[in-house]
């Protein structure tokens, strides 16, 4: 079945950088964009981010400049590297796939930007 497995969150201060990774399995992952996704309490889930499966990328306003997706298609993973953190970053973070009209969800991971 699809798995989309999230890791890499952490506490970070604000301007620092974290790595963020999604390892997927169950599905021909170099054919499919992947996406990020953000969410915090009481708010709606955010676009972050996606990379096609040519490997072309699309950023959300709020985070162009300071964020980088990247996939490894030998290891079935995308990466978003986060530089520049701002508090206002701080959320659960999710990688995403849609394929044959269903969108999967990994479980997500936490970021904390905070001195």
């Amino acid at each position: 079945q699809v798995q989309l497995v999230e890791s890499g969150g952490g506490l970070v201060q604000p301007g620092g950088s974290l790595r963020l990774s999604c390892v997927a399995s169950g599905f021909p992952f170099s054919l499919l964009a992947m996406n990020w996704h953000r969410q915090t309490p009481g708010k709606e889930r955010e676009f972050v981010g996606s990379i096609s499966s040519r490997g072309n990328t699309t950023y959300s306003d709020s985070v162009q400049g300071r964020f980088t997706i990247s996939r490894d298609n030998a290891k079935n993973t995308v990466y978003l590297q986060m530089n520049s953190l701002k508090p206002e970053d701080t959320a659960v973070y999710y990688c995403n796939t849609k394929m044959f009209q269903h969108n999967y969800w990994g479980q997500g991971t936490q970021v904390t930007v905070s001195s």
